[in-house]
């Protein structure tokens, strides 16, 4: 999932890379006192998940606090390439010697990351690869190796780079690692009138396992009403752009089911952990919650079946076949339980649409292949369990 780029610079910030003095907003007033507290002179940027803002009008230069005002007036609301503007963020203005743009991305098939890196800015580097593919050197990384000081040096001389970038170079190897990102890119890297290095536009997709660990870098729209009855239970649901609904009641449990989806190119389209707990009523309103996000089109259901806990199976299958007969939504959910009852819930079964899996790559791969098949009818009720 891609950051907005003031979530990336936060990121960016964090591990030393220098980021201009910047805010955001969602209104034009506040644009023109942010302006002010930043030295009058700013840049107005559409905070969107999408790129060409600056060819659509999101990007703007505005002199002092009232053309800012303007500026946001005049972006807020806009929509670019269907992401509708909401927020604005004002960056101080920043007089530029010259222009670099280096980036890293993780390349799983291949099993390395490649570095790119540009001695000519100004524009995202996939988009200079494109226009002029000479200007862009492309460098595989190891990452068991990973991007060392000599690395770094190796990467910007092949590029270009003037010496002083390998910091930055190193330090954005630091985001990619870190942060669990897949993407992360600094285009343009700066280089001051003074001689200074920062990054004045950057880029960072983050894996989704990612936002389990930082859920206030989830894409979650204000006042989203899913998030507040999700609160309001004692729960955080990450919602993402996918189409599987997770449902564990752990973070490594989580986690290891986000990533067996990735495995098999399903994407999820939010995450719920119950903090351990498996009473029915409990995992009842936790998968309610997972439902009604419209977005679901299966769901998986991955908690634990250890031995010590009592009734684990008769919890879960109690749970889940109430959920589904209170959202009465007709989508499919793959239960795994795992640990010494994993199948000690034959009743689930019964239900047209509940699967038992034994495995977590069984029940990924038949949450995934649920996701893709045509949509299906209103639910039929769950009763009847006695």
């Amino acid at each position: 999932m891609d950051l907005y780029e003031h979530q990336a610079r936060q990121l960016f910030a964090r591990h030393g890379i220098v980021v201009p003095r910047a805010e955001v907003t969602d209104t034009p007033r506040r644009a023109r006192e942010i302006a002010r507290s930043l030295g009058g002179r700013v840049v107005v940027k559409a905070q969107v998940r999408t790129g060409g803002r600056a060819k659509a009008g999101g990007v703007r230069l505005a002199a002092d606090p009232p053309a800012a005002e303007r500026a946001a007036r005049r972006i807020l609301g806009m929509e670019i390439n269907g992401h509708p503007v909401r927020s604005v963020m004002l960056a101080e203005a920043v007089d530029v010697d010259r222009e670099f743009s280096v980036s890293y991305v993780l390349d799983r098939a291949a099993g390395h990351v490649l570095a790119a890196a540009s001695a000519a800015g100004g524009t995202e580097i996939e988009e200079l690869a494109a226009q002029r593919p000479e200007a862009v050197t492309r460098v595989p990384v190891d990452p068991a190796e990973g991007v060392t000081a000599a690395a770094a040096c190796r990467i910007a001389r092949a590029a270009g780079l003037p010496p002083r970038t390998v910091d930055v170079l190193i330090r954005l190897w630091r985001v990619l690692v870190r942060e669990d990102a897949l993407r992360v890119e600094v285009s343009p890297l700066a280089r001051t009138a003074r001689g200074a290095f920062t990054a004045l536009d950057g880029k960072v997709t983050l894996d989704d396992t990612a936002f389990f660990h930082r859920p206030d870098l989830a894409p979650q729209p204000p006042g989203d009403p899913l998030e507040a009855r999700a609160a309001a239970r004692g729960h955080v649901y990450v919602r993402l752009d996918g189409e599987v609904g997770v449902l564990g009641d752990g973070p490594g449990r989580v986690m290891s089911t986000l990533d067996a989806l990735a495995r098999r190119g399903a994407r999820p389209a939010g995450f719920l952990d119950t903090g351990g707990t498996l009473t029915a009523p409990a995992l009842a309103d936790a998968l309610a919650l997972v439902l009604a996000d419209p977005s679901v089109r299966s769901v998986l259901v991955d908690v634990s079946g250890d031995p010590g806990v009592p009734a684990a199976g008769e919890a879960v299958t109690d749970g889940v076949l109430a959920a589904l007969d209170r959202t009465r939504r007709a989508v499919p959910v793959v239960v795994r339980l795992a640990g010494g009852r994993a199948r000690s819930i034959p009743a689930a079964a019964a239900h047209p649409l509940v699967e038992h899996a034994v495995t977590l790559d069984t029940a990924a791969d038949r949450a995934a292949t649920l996701a893709a098949a045509p949509r299906r009818r209103a639910a039929p009720p769950a009763h009847g369990r006695g």
